[in-house]
């Protein structure tokens, strides 16, 4: 049965610790044994209060830290032994980071900030430019390919930082409060993008929040409350 379900789940957590300041008198444990698995097409959410817990999850689901303890499969492989030029990869590769505040590249158009993560994968000039142009029509950037942050909107900004995510083809999207810096009717787009990708493109997707109304726009809902995963419930999203 174990065997079974780290093959049949792109994201499979069990026991997961994360400690800070280990050995030392502030030693600080934020998650406490998380047991979760997100199948493959899935959108889930995972909500909770400032302080749940919910950044040092995504992190640790995004592969951009370790745990204490515990196993993490990602698509079958396990990331607590995967070396950190292979984990480099995995996040370029398999995972799409969609975060609250952008984290787009000042002084560069919204179509390089696009073609960034497959520059890094070496893709050709000529394809990650026609692959940039078509992510950022795809979500309603087109006109604006060749602004700069600066020159964005919140929302504008968001979509960008989507089509980026998108950039290598990632079979997961993590996002990370992605509407939490914008308002509510820009927010409802961003989210239309989201379910654009899951229906369409079949995208397993994270979605971290505080909002319990974006969470039940979501197939399942995880609560997490001082580092424990407190309630499991499902979402008004069918598929």
């Amino acid at each position: 049965m174990e065997k079974r379900q780290k093959d049949s789940s792109v994201i499979s957590l069990h026991g997961i610790v994360k400690r800070f300041y280990i050995g030392k008198p502030n030693e600080l444990e934020i998650l406490h044994g998380i047991d979760l698995q997100v199948e493959q097409g899935e959108f889930v959410s995972i909500v909770g209060e400032s302080g749940s817990g919910k950044s040092t999850l995504m992190n640790i689901i995004g592969a951009l830290d370790r745990p204490t303890e515990g196993e993490y499969f990602l698509r079958g492989r396990n990331v607590g032994e995967t070396g950190d030029k292979e984990l480099s990869m995995i996040r370029n590769q398999e995972i799409g980071f969609v975060f609250q505040t952008y984290n787009l590249i000042p002084r560069t158009t919204a179509l390089e900030n696009v073609e960034l993560p497959m520059l890094y994968g070496k893709v050709k000039k000529t394809e990650r430019r026609a692959r940039a142009k078509e992510l950022l029509e795809l979500v309603g950037m087109g006109e604006r390919m060749f602004h700069k942050p600066e020159e964005l909107s919140g929302g504008q900004k968001q979509r960008t930082a989507i089509a980026r995510a998108m950039a290598n083809d990632p079979s997961i999207i993590l996002a990370d409060e992605p509407t939490g810096a914008l308002d509510s009717k820009t927010g409802r787009v961003i989210m239309d993008i989201f379910h654009k990708l899951h229906e369409e493109q079949g995208k397993t997707i994270v979605l971290i929040t505080h909002s319990n109304e974006l969470a039940n726009e979501t197939e399942r809902i995880i609560t997490l409350r001082d580092g424990e995963i407190t309630g499991i419930r499902k979402g008004e999203l069918v598929c």
